[in-house]
């Protein structure tokens, strides 16, 4: 697709006049890098950097059931505190990951879940699909929103300068704030193993955001430093480590599903899968000896095949890592090898996540 027909961003202009290299990314017109990966990277695990997010969706869900209605197409028990966010899997009836969501309460009739990029429309017509036995009303407000990923131990001092009592906001919560003049979110997530917040803001808005923080000393990050941070903490990407074949048990997340609840879509295919056991999960790997792994590299153990990578890059901390869906009994510490381009290059199973900070 010719980058003409790609979706922009309300950031679009800023990433190109900050010297982005701007790429495809499901649809979308985003900055692969600006400086380098290297230096962002650097910039988030040691400083501050900031990531365009606006490709991210935004669906409100609203009504008297409206956290009855999370409960049932979530795996995680919803949070319905005002205030407070829960990361979750959205499931299908064979407990097979649709998306990864964090779903925020806003009021006990009003929440704000934010959605991957790739799977806005297949999300909100699951919501609809579901949403008919309950009273709630779904709004797909994408359109309406940018966001920016604000990262790094100096994140919150930046972010302070913009957004009063941030920094008393503890992890996974939401605030309602004004900004330029504008309705807008802060939340205190992230992607990349760093604290930080997120900012939801007017496409106007969000634009006076980003200039303010790059006129404070904040580096523009791109997709290339936000794969490899995320990599290095752990999380899943939407599309590729969970393609719509994995349950959350597989995918290493077991802790998302709460089988003790009321029923929820899936329930009865997890449990069945919990009792049964495993053949494959989600499995860290460090290569030991020299190269680069990448997503459809193949695991070898004695020299038969025991997985497959769906993730893998260059880490600056650790050099070539990467995970895949592996053999269960291959245990933590194993010696492996993974074939990146013919050659097979030794790793050891690891266990997952390859950094973790103190947030």
């Amino acid at each position: 697709m010719s980058q003409e027909n790609l979706k922009k961003t309300p950031l679009c202009a800023a990433c190109e006049a900050a010297g982005g290299k701007m790429v495809d990314f499901h649809g979308w017109l985003l900055p692969v890098q600006f400086e380098s990966i290297i230096a962002e990277h650097k910039a988030v695990r040691e400083g501050a950097g900031m990531f365009d997010v606006s490709h991210m969706g935004q669906v409100f869900v609203e009504g008297p059931d409206a956290w009855k209605f999370l409960q049932y197409v979530n795996t995680n028990n919803i949070k319905n505190t005002p205030g407070t966010g829960t990361y979750s899997h959205i499931t299908d009836e064979q407990g097979h990951i649709i998306d990864d969501a964090i779903s925020f309460c806003l009021t006990p009739e009003k929440f704000l879940v934010v959605v991957n990029a790739a799977c806005i429309d297949t999300d909100v017509a699951w919501f609809n699909k579901h949403a008919a036995a309950f009273n709630v009303k779904i709004t797909d407000d994408s359109s309406r929103w940018g966001m920016i990923a604000l990262q790094g131990p100096q994140a919150l001092d930046h972010a302070a300068k913009l957004i009063d009592g941030v920094k008393d906001m503890a992890r996974f919560t939401i605030k309602e704030i004004t900004l330029y003049g504008a309705r807008g979110y802060v939340t205190r997530t992230g992607y990349t193993g760093e604290d930080g917040v997120e900012i939801m803001a007017s496409p106007e808005a969000i634009v006076n955001v980003w200039d303010a923080l790059l006129a404070s000393g904040v580096k523009p990050c791109g997709l290339g430093a936000r794969d490899v941070l995320r990599l290095e903490a752990g999380y899943l990407l939407n599309g590729t480590d969970a393609d719509g074949r994995q349950t959350p048990y597989e995918a290493g997340c077991g802790w998302v599903v709460k089988l003790a609840k009321e029923d929820f879509i899936g329930k009865a295919a997890l449990e069945a899968q919990k009792a049964a056991g495993l053949k494959r999960r989600l499995t860290g790997f460090v290569l030991t000896g020299a190269g680069v792994p990448r997503s459809g590299c193949k695991v070898f153990k004695n020299g038969a095949e025991a997985g497959l990578l769906t993730s893998g890059t260059y880490s600056p901390l650790f050099k070539g890592i990467a995970v895949g869906y592996a053999d269960t009994d291959l245990q933590e510490g194993e010696e492996v090898e993974i074939e990146v381009h013919g050659r097979r290059i030794p790793a050891k199973k690891v266990k997952t996540p390859f950094y973790k900070n103190r947030v």
